[in-house]
């Protein structure tokens, strides 16, 4: 924590991993001007930030996909995968809106993706909204993303939300803010649509957490996607 005029204020602990030591530095010189970020560590390759990560545990990690030693798929699945006890918060850094890894790295555990042409303002909201366990990029860009890297479980049209809400055993309300999730809205932006408070939405997003078994909002994201729930 760090004073601010008298005020506690988080600051989030940061792992950049590239083998660019260019993109390290560009990111390394965008975050530390954030008085809210803090960048703890770089490591050029996979397996330096997998053991830089259990030595420093920062809060976030930005992970470039493709690196020698371990890729980023692998690093992302050992820091943020299911049944890691003490998982790290993991955004992929990728070169390409539809680059093939991306999917699985979501599967893996991270908790969301950033294009490495994004500007500096979108780079600190990702490592923010990681941290808080919110929207991961602009919606636009998770929202175009998810389209392409998903595929239907139905091909022939859009299931009917109240027959594919009993196969996970979500309640109506959770399919349909599952939905918005996809949609790449916040819980605020979820509460005024819906006329309810962001703590009933966050609530919610916990409960739909669990029972799909995710880790984060881009697991409720592609499984709402891939259901046909994604609200427009």
């Amino acid at each position: 924590m760090t004073s601010v005029n008298g005020e506690d204020r988080r600051v989030i602990r940061t792992l950049i991993a590239d083998d660019q030591e260019a993109v390290r530095r560009g990111v390394r010189r965008i975050l530390t001007a954030q008085p809210d970020i803090e960048v703890v560590g770089e490591a050029a390759d996979g397996l330096a930030a997998l053991e830089l990560a259990a030595e420093l545990r920062p809060d976030v990690a930005l992970v470039d996909i493709r690196m020698p030693r371990m890729d980023g798929l692998e690093l992302t699945r050992r820091l943020a995968g299911p049944g890691v006890a003490e998982p790290v918060r993991v955004v992929v850094l990728t070169t390409f809106d539809l680059d093939e890894y991306v999917y699985p790295a979501l599967r893996h555990g991270a908790s969301g993706f950033l294009l490495k042409r994004s500007g500096p303002s979108l780079l600190a909201e990702a490592v923010r909204a990681a941290a808080d366990g919110e929207s991961l990029i602009s919606p636009s860009v998770t929202v175009r993303l998810l389209r392409h890297v998903t595929v239907p479980r139905r091909q022939d049209r859009r299931p009917d939300r109240r027959q594919a809400a009993p196969v996970v055993s979500l309640t109506e309300r959770e399919v349909e803010i599952a939905g918005h999730v996809a949609a790449g809205r916040t819980n605020a932006d979820i509460a005024a649509e819906l006329f309810i408070s962001p703590g009933t939405v966050k609530t919610h997003v916990a409960s739909i957490q669990r029972k799909l078994g995710v880790t984060n909002r881009v697991g409720i994201a592609v499984h709402a996607w891939e259901m046909g729930w994604a609200a427009r």
